[in-house]
């Protein structure tokens, strides 16, 4: 396929209970990306090192994670609940985003999809958030930095905004931030004035939508202002925070982009990435919560992934 697909089982032990982010959203990705790639060649990730989150969280946090999980679990904030094995997972998701880093900086393969959990995007330096523990996007865009990446670039088009990352790199002018959202959504942050401080001023981009949106206001948002941004920023790797609740049948979105339009648009960020930073490009699933439609969208951007060549 010319894709690795990053996937542990572990990552089916994070138990939430009666919660859209559930296990079985990695279950019926796995049953339609296993058309695409057989199971032998999916790759089972390390874990992450501490020093590797803690590149973007604080460790108290860290540990704070660690113990609550030891101690049987519960609830981190009123949308975030963790279990025995979350915190392991959690830790296996951060190494799955290191691990595609180093494959895709090593020049092993062009491009890789992580299907991972819990999602990352919305995880603060010392918080949890909407449903996110540790902030995988952001993990391995400091991993790659430490690989020698000069200037990372990524790109969040789950519906929600992803402020953990945001906040992670809005003062850092090495790494382009640039996110299509809802509009007033949780968790209520990236509006467009918010483009970085300081140093980073700029390098944050946001892109809020106004409900209803499809494939034709995303495509022509990409084509027209995404794309050309991240070329005249001239990453040395693209990471992509891949929600796919952003797709009409999505429970908790808003908007009505489809299989077709995600495909499209994974296409395009694959020209961009071959044109920017030689086709190296790692996309990790954020947000998607429709269980019927889940699986065919994911794969869709799978095979998109693998699609084009540099």
């Amino acid at each position: 396929m010319g894709v690795l697909y990053y996937f542990s089982p572990l990552f089916l032990r994070h138990l939430t209970g009666e919660h859209p982010e559930c296990p079985e959203r990695l279950t019926v990705i796995n049953r339609e990306v296993e058309k695409l790639i057989p199971r032998k060649d999916w790759l089972e990730p390390p874990d992450a090192a501490v020093e590797q989150i803690e590149a973007v969280h604080d460790l108290f946090y860290i540990e704070s994670v660690r113990e609550a999980c030891r101690a049987g679990g519960g609830d981190l904030d009123l949308d975030t609940s963790v279990s025995e094995k979350s915190y392991d997972s959690a830790v296996r998701a951060a190494g799955a985003a290191c691990a595609a880093v180093e494959a895709v900086m090593g020049g092993e393969v062009k491009r890789a999809f992580c299907a991972v959990r819990p999602p990352g995007h919305h995880a603060e330096h010392a918080k949890a958030m909407g449903f996110c523990l540790f902030n995988n996007v952001a993990i391995a865009a400091r991993h790659a930095q430490t690989l020698g990446a000069k200037r990372v670039a990524i790109l969040d088009w789950d519906v929600h905004h992803g402020n953990g990352t945001q906040h992670a790199f809005e003062s850092d002018p090495t790494v382009l931030y640039v996110s299509i959202h809802g509009n007033a959504i949780y968790p209520g942050t990236g509006k467009a004035d918010e483009t970085g401080v300081e140093a980073g001023k700029g390098f944050t981009i946001n892109h809020p939508l106004p409900a209803g949106c499809g494939d034709r206001e995303y495509v022509q948002l990409m084509r027209n202002s995404i794309i050309p941004a991240i070329n005249n920023f001239a990453p040395d790797l693209i990471l992509l925070s891949a929600g796919f609740d952003a797709h009409e049948s999505d429970p908790i979105g808003c908007m009505a982009v489809t299989d077709a339009g995600f495909g499209e648009m994974t296409g395009l960020v694959v020209e961009c990435a071959i044109k920017s930073c030689g086709g190296r490009l790692v996309s990790l699933l954020e947000g998607g919560y429709n269980l019927d439609t889940l699986g065919q969208t994911a794969a869709k951007h799978v095979k998109m992934l693998s699609a084009a060549r540099p």
